[in-house]
Formats: structure tokens, sequence, C-alpha cells
């Protein structure tokens, strides 16, 4: 309706406020260059998440053979995530501390090693277990030490410039693909070749493509053979990728397709338009712009 001569237009724009204390939030709404994970695509993504029914736990073969293994010579295991590696180094230990016999397990990362250490002063109790790293030393002289590499290669220079034996019967190195790795790697490779003969290794890795190749040269530089015990297939807990929305809202990263889904695609593309934006903006010349 156009305005009348003389009448001011009263129709203001209502003034932004915040919510009073107490006041229920209004709804979360998504950015509106963004596409909405719709019902189907979340219960495709979280169908199947759970606790699983408990049933009796039977070894995989692969698990048998490596214990079977690892009763005449050194084992290396390489098994996807997931497929039990760790029940093998549980096993041994566990037959080890029944004989009086110790053990030491190794991983690179502290809080691995901190997982390990809880999990395993859980089965065996904490009497029986120690923790070795950088930060924390407890019960150092326990049968069973879970400590980094780094901690268990510099007990092996400290025996050997003693001419003192290290107390274990068996070396686990979790994470052993380490070996290739650019700055540690020497590390598990000084542990391997300077642990005695007597003493027996078992590494445990998921990403070891020629384990063949790395067993022999374990068996070269150690004098006793390294064998090799593999699961074939994929991973038996697949793996489920999603994306977290600025707004809270969760999608899948993959659509049924494969390709990368709507909602996180327009947002890269959003966030380049604001940056190509900023960039553009930081480049104007202070002049332009301004009135004469």
């Amino acid at each position: 309706m156009p305005k009348r001569g003389g009448e001011k237009n009263n129709h203001r724009k209502p003034l932004k406020t915040r919510p009073t204390p107490g006041s229920a939030p209004g709804p979360l709404r998504a950015p509106a260059n963004t596409v909405p994970t719709k019902p189907k695509e979340l219960h495709r993504l979280l169908s199947g998440i759970g606790t699983p029914e408990a049933s009796p736990f039977k070894p995989d073969p692969f698990q048998l053979e490596a214990l079977a293994a690892l009763e005449l010579e050194d084992v290396l295991v390489t098994a996807p995530t997931g497929s039990g590696k760790t029940w093998i180094a549980r096993e041994e230990i566990r037959r080890l501390l029944s004989s009086g016999r110790r053990a030491w397990y190794t991983s690179p990362l502290k809080a691995l090693t901190n997982s390990k250490y809880v999990e395993f002063s859980d089965e065996f109790g904490p009497e029986s277990v120690g923790i070795l790293t950088g930060d924390r030393k407890e019960n150092p002289d326990a049968p069973l030490i879970v400590g980094t590499t780094e901690i268990y290669r510099n007990q092996v220079f400290d025996a050997m410039r003693n001419g003192q034996q290290i107390r274990t019967d068996l070396v686990i190195l979790d994470e052993a693909h380490y070996l290739g790795d650019e700055e540690r790697g020497h590390v598990w490779e000084e542990s391997i070749i300077l642990t005695p003969p007597r003493i027996r290794l078992l590494l445990l890795s998921a990403t070891i493509g020629n384990a063949d190749e790395f067993a022999g040269w374990i068996s070269e530089v150690r004098g006793v053979r390294c064998g090799v015990v593999s699961r074939p297939g994929s991973r038996p807990v697949p793996l489920r990728a999603a994306f977290l929305q600025p707004d809270g809202e969760i999608s899948p990263l993959l659509d049924e397709y494969g390709a990368l889904h709507p909602s996180i695609d327009r947002l890269i593309q959003r966030e380049r338009q604001e940056r190509q934006l900023r960039r553009e903006r930081a480049n104007r010349p202070p002049w332009r712009g301004r009135r004469r």
C-alpha cells in the first residue's frame, strides 16, 4: 500500500534481543546453503551400533596358530585392526605368568601404554603389572611390564653396559610397523637387534605389507627363525565415517554413491567463498572506495 502524503512510515524493523535467562532457546537452524541429512541416511549410518549380544568366545584359527608358533620361534602377526591381535599377547602372557616367568609389553604411544596398563591390571591383578613411560614409573619389579618402546630399548642398553641380562622371557612389540618410521624407526630396529636370542619376540601390526621380508630380516639379525601368521580379509569391525556440522547435525562423510556428502561439499564451497572474500578485502588498496 503506497504511503499517504506527509505520513511517516512507522513500520520499523524489530530490534534483535538476546533470550532472557531461563527462556527456551529457539530451534537450531542449518545454514541456508547446507543440505539437511535425511533420516534414511542417518539410519544407515547408525544402524547396528551398540553392544552386541553376549556369546561364548571362540578363538580364530590364526590366533591359535600364533600361540602354537610362539612355543618354537619368534612370531610376526599381521591382522586387521579389531581382529584380536592383543588376545594372542594376553594369552601368552597368562601362560608365562602362571609358570613364574616374565614379559614386557611395548607400544609407541603413551596413551596406548596407559590403556594396556589398565587392561592388564584388571586381567592379571595390579600387583603383577608395572608401567614405565617418560611420565610414570609404577611397580617396576612386576613380572609384567607395560611401557613405551623407547623405555624398553633403554633398559636393553643399560643391561648391556652393566653386563647384565634384561629380566624378561617375552617382548611384545605392538605397532611393529613403526620400524619404518623415519624419525623413530631406529628404536624398533635397535630393540629387535639387541634383544638376546633367548627372549621370544611377538610382533603385532595391522599395516605391514611386506611381512615375509620383515620376518626374514628379523631372523637374519637375531639368529632365531621368525614365523609369519596372518589373518586374511578385511577388518571384522567396519569403520563408518561421519561429519559433525557446525550447527550440531551429524551426517555421513560420503553419500550412497561414494562421493562427498552434499552438505559437506556446500560447507566447503561456502568456506572457500568467504576465504576469497576476506583475501580480496585484505588486498584492496586503502584509497579505493573513498570520496575525493
